[in-house]
C-alpha cells in the first residue's frame, strides 16, 4: 500500500486518537454533538444547525431500500372509531364523531435487527398508525415503551449505531447483547429508563395483539378556539398484556422466526379480530411545570396515577393485506403527518424525527411521490402544485404555480375563517445555543421507579436479562461501567448483576432515587385480564387416549374463543378409547410447548399407558411448568407430572379437581367436571404463573 493510501485510510478511520477532533463532511471541526441548535434550553430545533441536518441525512440515508430501523414488521388494515366527542380538547375531525370510522393501517415491528431477523428477539416494537382521516392522513408513530433511549435526536444515529450489528462482523442480527450498545448505554446515562424497559419481559411480547403501544412524546391538542392541552397517547390491547419469558422466547426463535408474524395474520384470517382502546394523558399548558420531570423529555412518563388515562376510542384490525410489499413493506409513517387539532411540542427528539421521517422516505421510496402508493394515499382530496419527480403517477393539467391567473388562482387558500391546520400560536425566544435544559438532567428517578414498581418476579427476570446481555459483552470495563451506572438506579439490582457477570459489586451510589411506585407499569397487576380468546391450546393425545375427555375440554375451551389442537406423535389421525378414529391437528415432533399457551394431558381409561410418557411429550410439559404456563392432566395423565416429580400438590382421595399454581388435575376417568374446566379456562386467562418451584431437573 502506498503512503497515499495509507494517509487516506487513517483520514476514514474514526477510532484512530491521533486523527484530529470530529469534523462535518466538509472538514469543519465540531466541539458539540450531543445537543442540536435551538432557541433557548427549551425551545424548537433550528433549520441552520448544518452539522444536526448534515449528522441525520447521512444517517437516514444509509440503508437501500430496507429500513434502517423498524425494518422487521407485520401490518393490516382496520378502523378507529371515537367512543364520544372530544370538542372539548380537540378540532381533529376523527375524534368527534362516535358514529363515524376512520380507516387505518396499523404496522408492528422490532427495531434493530434486519428484514430477515426473528420475531421474538429482546428489542423495541414499534406500533405505528396511519388514520386515513377527512382532513388528511394522521399517524400517529410509537412504540410499545413509552420512553425512547435519547433525550435530543441529534443523538439517534450514534444510538442506532451502536445498537445496530458490530461493523466489523455484522454480528448480532436482531439482539442488543453486544458490546458497542453496553458501551453507549454506560457512557449515556439518559438511555437508563428505556433499558429497564429493555430488560423487563415488555421487550418479549406474547403477541402483537397483547402489546401496548404509546406515542412517547407528548402532542398538543388543539380545540376550535385555539386552546392547546399537552396530551399522551397509549393504545391498550383489549386481550390484556402479556409477554414471553427469555428462555421460551429464544427457542421460538428456532421453532417459528415468524412467531408474532404468523400470530397476527392467522388469528385475523381466523375473524378474531384485534383490538386496542385509544387512551390520552391530558395535561393543561398551564401545569407544563407542575411535574418534578420535564414534559418534552422523551426519556420519562407521566406515571398513571399522577395523571390517569381517559379512554377516547377504540381501534379493530379486520383485514390482512393483500401483498406484503406493496403495502406492509411500502407504507411510509411521518410524526409530523398530523391534522388540524393535533399539534408539536419542542420536544428535541420529536423536532428531530419530524425533519427525519420525510428525508428517510425520499430515499427508501425512490423520491417525493410516495405518498401516491395506494397504501400511503390519503382519502382526503389531494390539490397542490406538487409536480413530476421519481415514480409520478398522477397526470397533471393547467397551471403548477401560486399566484395565477390562468388557472384561475386555483388551488386556492382556504378563506380564513375556512377549516385549515394552523400551527398553535406560541412565544419563543431565547438565544441560540447548543445546551440541553436542566429540566432534562435526571436521568436515574424514573429508572428507579419502574424498577420498584415491578414484582418480585418480574425484578428477577430484569436482572437475568442484564446478566445475559452484560455477559455477552467483551470488554470488562463496559461491564463494570454499566453495574456502576445501575448502582445510582437501585444498588440492590446493580450488587446482583454483577454477581452474574463476574465484576466487582459496586459501591453504593450516594443519593439513590426512591420514588413511589407506579402499579400502572408491573405485568403482574395485569395477569388474569383479557380472558382466553385466541389463546392456543395443546392437546396431547395418542392412541388408547380418552377421547371423550378431550372433546368435552375442547368443546368449554372453544365456545370461550380458545384454539385448541390435539397433537399426536404422528399426523393424521389416532384410535380412541372408543376405538374411533379422530382427527390429529400436528404431528408432536414438529411442534413445541413455546407455541403453544398452554398443555393438555388426557388420561386413559383403565390405567392403560398415557401417549404422554412418550419423550416429546414429557419434554413439552417441562418447558410449559418452567415457563409457567397452565398445565392440565386428567386421569392416568397425571403421570406425566409425576414422572417429572412436579412439586405441586395433586388430586388424592376424594379431591376431584385441584388447581394449584396454574396446575389443575383431575383424577377420575371418564367426563370431566364443570369444575375442572372453570379452573382450566381461569388458569389460562392469567396467562402465566410465574411463583412456581422448580422442577428437580
Amino acid at each position: 500500500m502506498t503512503d497515499s493510501k495509507q494517509e487516506q485510510r487513517k483520514t476514514h478511520f474514526a477510532d484512530d486518537p491521533a486523527a484530529g477532533p470530529l469534523t462535518t463532511d466538509q472538514g469543519v471541526v465540531v466541539d458539540h454533538t450531543d445537543d442540536s441548535l435551538r432557541v433557548g434550553e427549551r425551545g424548537p430545533t433550528l433549520m441552520e444547525d448544518f452539522h444536526f441536518r448534515e449528522k441525520i441525512t447521512r444517517f437516514d440515508h444509509e440503508r437501500i431500500p430496507e429500513r434502517v430501523v423498524h425494518a422487521r414488521g407485520a401490518g393490516a388494515y382496520g378502523y378507529f372509531e371515537p367512543y364520544a366527542s372530544c370538542a372539548e380538547f380537540t378540532r381533529a375531525a376523527f375524534l368527534q364523531d362516535p358514529g363515524v370510522r376512520t380507516p387505518v393501517f396499523v404496522r408492528f415491528s422490532t427495531v434493530q435487527g434486519p428484514r430477515g431477523s426473528a420475531d421474538t428477539v429482546r428489542d423495541v416494537r414499534g406500533f405505528a398508525t396511519k388514520f386515513f382521516t377527512s382532513e388528511g392522513n394522521y399517524d400517529l408513530v410509537g412504540n410499545n415503551f413509552p420512553v425512547f433511549f435519547i433525550q435530543d435526536g441529534i443523538k439517534f444515529p450514534d444510538f442506532v449505531h451502536a445498537v445496530k450489528m458490530e461493523p466489523h462482523n455484522e454480528i448480532p442480527t436482531g439482539a442488543s447483547a453486544h458490546d458497542t450498545l453496553w458501551d453507549f448505554v454506560s457512557l449515556q446515562p439518559e438511555t437508563l429508563h428505556t433499558i429497564m424497559w429493555l430488560m423487563s419481559d415488555r421487550a418479549i411480547p406474547r403477541s402483537y395483539r397483547m402489546m401496548q403501544g404509546f406515542g412517547v412524546h407528548t402532542f398538543r391538542f388543539v380545540n376550535a378556539r385555539g386552546r392547546g392541552t399537552f396530551v399522551k397517547f397509549h393504545w391498550k390491547p383489549k386481550l390484556g398484556v402479556h409477554s414471553l419469558v427469555w428462555d421460551e422466547a429464544q427457542e421460538a426463535q428456532g421453532r417459528d422466526p415468524d412467531f408474532n408474524r404468523r400470530d397476527l395474520w392467522d388469528t385475523i384470517e381466523a375473524g378474531e379480530y384485534p383490538e386496542w382502546e385509544l387512551g390520552v394523558q391530558l395535561v393543561p399548558e398551564e401545569d407544563e411545570h407542575r411535574f418534578d420531570f420535564d414534559l418534552l423529555d422523551a426519556t420519562k412518563i407521566i406515571p398513571e396515577e399522577l395523571v390517569p388515562v381517559r379512554p377516547i376510542g377504540r381501534l379493530v384490525l379486520d383485514r390482512n393485506p393483500d401483498n406484503f410489499f406493496a403495502e406492509t413493506e411500502q407504507v411510509a409513517f411521518h410524526t409530523a403527518n398530523v391534522v388540524p387539532g393535533i399539534d408539536f411540542t419542542n420536544d428535541p427528539l420529536l423536532q428531530a424525527r419530524n425533519f427525519s421521517y420525510l428525508d428517510t422516505q425520499l430515499i427508501r421510496l425512490g423520491g417525493p411521490n410516495f405518498s401516491q402508493i395506494p397504501v400511503n394515499r390519503p382519502v382526503a382530496p389531494v390539490r397542490n402544485n406538487q409536480r413530476d419527480g421519481y415514480h409520478q403517477s398522477s397526470i397533471h393539467h393547467g397551471t403548477s404555480y401560486s399566484p395565477n391567473s390562468l388557472g384561475g388562482g386555483c388551488p386556492a387558500l382556504a378563506d380564513p375563517d375556512a377549516p385549515a391546520f394552523r400551527h398553535l400560536m406560541e412565544r419563543v425566544d431565547g438565544h441560540k445555543i447548543r445546551k440541553r435544559s436542566p429540566s432534562f438532567e435526571d436521568h436515574y428517578t424514573q429508572p428507579a421507579m419502574f424498577w420498584h414498581s415491578m414484582s418480585d418476579w418480574e425484578q428477577q427476570h430484569i436482572v437475568n436479562a442484564f446478566r445475559f446481555e452484560l455477559g455477552k459483552v467483551n470488554s470488562m470495563e463496559v461491564r463494570v461501567r454499566t453495574v456502576e451506572q445501575l448502582a445510582r438506579v437501585d444498588h440492590t439490582l446493580a450488587v446482583s448483576v454483577a454477581e452474574g457477570i463476574g465484576v466487582p459489586a459496586p459501591a453504593p451510589a450516594g443519593q439513590v432515587p426512591q420514588p413511589t411506585p407506579s402499579p400502572a407499569l408491573s405485568l403482574e397487576n395485569n395477569r388474569g385480564t383479557g380472558g382466553i380468546r385466541t389463546r392456543r391450546i395443546a392437546v396431547l393425545a395418542g392412541d388408547g387416549a380418552d377421547a371423550e375427555q378431550i372433546d368435552t375440554l375442547k368443546a368449554s375451551l372453544t365456545t370461550a374463543g380458545a384454539v385448541v389442537e390435539v397433537l399426536a406423535p404422528h399426523d393424521g389421525v389416532f384410535t380412541g378409547s372408543d376405538g374411533a378414529d379422530h382427527p390429529v391437528d400436528r404431528a408432536l415432533p414438529t411442534m413445541a410447548s413455546v407455541l403453544y399457551d398452554a398443555v393438555v394431558v388426557p388420561g386413559a381409561p383403565g390405567g392403560a399407558p398415557v401417549p404422554g410418557l412418550q419423550p416429546a411429550a414429557v419434554r413439552f410439559v417441562r418447558d410449559a411448568y418452567r415457563h409457567g404456563k397452565p398445565i392440565a392432566a386428567l386421569g392416568t395423565g397425571i403421570e406425566v407430572l409425576t414422572l417429572l416429580e412436579v412439586p405441586l400438590l395433586l388430586a388424592t382421595g376424594q379431591q376431584e379437581t385441584v388447581s394449584d399454581q396454574g396446575v389443575v388435575t383431575h383424577t377420575p376417568a371418564g367426563a370431566i367436571s364443570a369444575d375442572f374446566a372453570h379452573a382450566f379456562t381461569e388458569a389460562i386467562a392469567f396467562h402465566r404463573h410465574p411463583n412456581r418451584p422448580p422442577l428437580r431437573f
